[in-house]
C-alpha cells in the first residue's frame, strides 16, 4: 500500500509492524475487523528483519534469528493463522540444536533429542545428565503446560503442578543451575541456555529458564526459517491482507488522539488522520506511548509502565559476511548456532555490563551461522552474527563509535579460536553495531535493548508489562514491552488480539483456540 494512500478511517489500527503487531492484525483481520497497519520504518518486521547489512546478497536476521519460543504457541503448532498451510511459512529444525566449543578442542553437541543429548553430558558427568534428564522429564511432566498458560496470560488453577512452576519461576537460574549440576562444563552450558532470552540470570524470576529454554531447543532444534526472519512478517502481512486488512509503511505515527470516552484518532509524523472506529492497538514502546496521547491526560498504569521501565541487559552485535560455513571444534562439527561462555565468565560479564565496562576474555556469546542449514541466504557464502551483552555508555568515557569496531574483531578472534572458517582471509566483510547501533537500526530498541528491557514493579523484576488494555476505552497495548516480554514468541501479539476480541464483544473463538 502507497502511504500517501492512508484511508481516512479504520475500525483497528495496529501501530507498529514488528512481528508481534502483525500477529494481532492478523487475528483482528481474520475475525472480519477493518484492520490499518501503520508502521513508522519502510519495511515491516521490527527486530524480525533480514537486510544486507555486510554485502549484496548477503541476507543476515539484524535482529532475532531463532524462531523457538513461537514454535509452542497455537499461532504456529496449531497454525491458527493458516502461516504453514496458505502463506508457505517453513521452518528448519536443526541437528545439531546448539554446540557449545571447548577451549581444548571438544565440543559439548546438544542434539534434538533427549537421549543423545543425555549421552553427550555423560561423557563430562554421568550425575549431570541424569539430573538433566529429571529436569526435562519435570518440566514435560506438567510445568511446561502452567508455562504455557502463563505465557497465554490464562488463569492458572490452584493444583500442586502450578505451585511448583510458579515456586519455580520465583527463583534465579544462577541458583537452579548450581544446586542441580556440578561438572563446570554442563553447569555453564545450561546456564549459557537460560541466557537465550537475555535475561541476567541471576535475577529473581528467572529460574524457570533452564528448564524451559532447553527444553525447548530438544524439541525444536536451533528453528530456523527459511529465508531469513523477514518470512515471518511477510507472511503475517499476506494474512492481514488476505482478509481485507492494509499495511502502510513510512507512517509513523505522532500521537494518539483521545477523549473521556476513548481513542478517536491517530495522527501521522507528517500530520495525515485517521479516525479510529473501534480501537487503536499500540505496538509501541511502553518507555514512550504515555507521551503520544493527546486530548486527555494518560492513564495511571501508563504513567507507572513508563516510570517502571528499564533496558535490562543492552546488546551488540557483530555481523559478518564469510567465504564459507563455520566447523567447531577438532572435529569440525557444523552447526548454525554455538555457545561461548563458563559461569565464571559470565557472572564477571554480569558485573563488566553493570559497571559499565566490556568483558572479551570469557563472555556469553550467541554464534549464529544459519546458512548451514539454509545456504539459500548466502550463495556462494555464508552468513555469520555474534550476538552478546555490552553497556549502554562505557564507564572510561571512550565513545562506541571509537571502540566497537576493535571489540567485534576481539570477538571474532575469540570465536575463531575455536572453530574453523574464520581466518582474515574467510572473512568478506565485518559489520560492528553497539548498543547505540542496536537502538539507531530499531526505535523499539531503547537503551541498546533488543527484548524489550523490563519493568520493576513493587520490589520485583518483570520481563514484559501484565496488561493489554490501558483503561482507556478502546486503547490495547502489544509489542516486546508488554506479558511476557521479548523474543520471537509471538505471544504479545496473540494475547493482545484476544483482549481486544473480548473488548468488542467478539468471541476470540472464531479465530484461535483456547490455549
Amino acid at each position: 500500500m502507497n502511504p500517501t494512500d492512508l484511508p481516512t478511517r479504520a475500525e483497528v489500527v495496529v501501530v507498529g509492524a514488528g512481528h508481534n503487531s502483525l500477529v494481532a492484525a492478523a487475528y483482528l483481520a481474520r475475525a472480519g475487523l477493518e484492520v490499518l497497519v501503520l508502521e513508522a520504518g519502510p519495511t515491516v518486521g521490527g527486530n524480525t528483519r533480514t537486510e544486507e547489512l555486510t554485502l549484496p546478497g548477503f541476507a543476515h536476521d539484524s535482529c532475532s534469528s531463532a524462531h523457538v519460543l513461537i514454535q509452542n504457541n497455537p499461532l504456529v503448532r496449531d497454525d491458527e493463522l493458516g502461516l504453514v498451510a496458505e502463506q508457505g511459512l517453513r521452518y528448519l529444525r536443526t541437528d545439531p540444536a546448539v554446540v557449545m566449543p571447548l577451549p581444548d578442542g571438544d565440543v559439548l553437541t546438544m542434539r534434538p533429542d533427549l537421549d543423545a543429548t543425555c549421552d553427550e553430558l555423560a561423557r563430562f558427568s554421568e550425575g549431570d545428565a541424569r539430573a538433566f534428564r529429571t529436569m526435562v522429564d519435570t518440566w514435560r511432566g506438567g510445568l511446561a503446560a502452567a508455562h504455557g498458560r502463563w505465557s497465554s496470560d490464562l488463569p492458572q488453577p490452584r493444583d500442586a503442578v502450578t505451585g511448583a512452576y510458579l515456586q519455580l519461576r520465583e527463583r534465579s537460574a544462577w541458583d537452579v543451575v548450581h544446586e542441580t549440576y556440578e561438572h563446570p562444563v554442563v553447569r555453564s552450558f545450561v546456564l549459557w541456555l537460560a541466557m537465550a532470552t537475555i535475561q541476567d540470570p541471576r535475577r529473581p524470576g528467572t529460574g524457570f529458564l533452564p528448564s524451559s529454554l532447553a527444553v525447548g531447543r530438544l524439541e525444536f532444534g536451533w528453528t530456523t526459517p527459511v529465508g531469513g526472519s523477514q518470512a515471518l512478517p511477510d507472511a503475517l502481512v499476506r494474512v492481514v491482507t488476505a482478509h481485507g486488512g492494509r499495511v502502510a509503511c513510512d507512517a509513523a505515527v505522532a500521537s494518539v488522539r483521545c477523549d473521556a470516552d476513548g481513542v478517536r484518532a491517530v495522527v501521522t509524523a507528517d500530520g495525515r488522520v485517521v479516525e479510529v472506529g473501534r480501537a487503536v492497538v499500540d505496538g509501541g514502546h511502553l518507555a514512550t506511548l504515555a507521551g503520544r496521547l493527546e486530548g486527555v491526560e494518560p492513564p495511571a498504569d501508563l504513567v507507572r509502565a513508563r516510570d517502571a521501565w528499564r533496558p535490562g541487559l543492552s546488546v551488540l552485535a557483530v555481523h559478518a559476511a564469510l567465504r564459507s560455513d563455520l566447523a567447531f571444534g577438532s572435529a569440525g562439527t557444523p552447526s548454525a548456532a554455538a555457545g561461548f561462555g563458563t559461569t565464571t565468565g559470565m557472572a564477571r560479564h554480569m558485573r563488566a555490563h553493570a559497571a559499565g565496562e566490556l568483558e572479551a576474555d570469557d563472555p556469553w556469546l550467541l554464534v549464529v551461522n544459519q546458512t548451514v542449514v539454509d545456504p539459500g541466504r548466502a550463495p556462494g557464502g555464508a552468513t555469520f552474527k555474534i550476538l552478546t551483552i555490552a553497556p549502554s555508555v562505557l564507564a572510561d568515557g571512550r565513545e562506541w563509535a571509537a571502540v566497537k569496531d576493535a571489540y567485534g574483531m576481539r570477538l571474532v578472534e575469540l570465536v575463531a579460536s575455536r572453530c574453523s572458517g574464520l581466518d582474515p582471509d574467510d572473512v568478506l566483510a565485518v559489520r560492528t553495531e553497539s548498543p547505540l547501533d542496536v537502538a539507531a537500526h530499531n526505535p523499539q530498541n531503547l537503551g541498546g535493548s533488543c527484548h524489550g528491557g523490563e519493568f520493576e514493579l513493587d520490589g520485583r523484576v518483570v520481563a514484559g508489562w501484565p496488561r493489554y488494555d490501558t483503561g482507556l476505552p478502546g486503547l490495547y497495548l502489544t509489542g516486546s514491552t508488554t506479558h511476557p516480554g521479548g523474543s520471537v514468541s509471538g505471544r504479545p501479539g496473540r494475547n493482545a488480539a484476544r483482549a481486544v476480541l473480548r473488548g468488542l464483544g467478539l468471541d476470540p473463538a472464531t479465530v484461535m483456540g483456547p490455549g
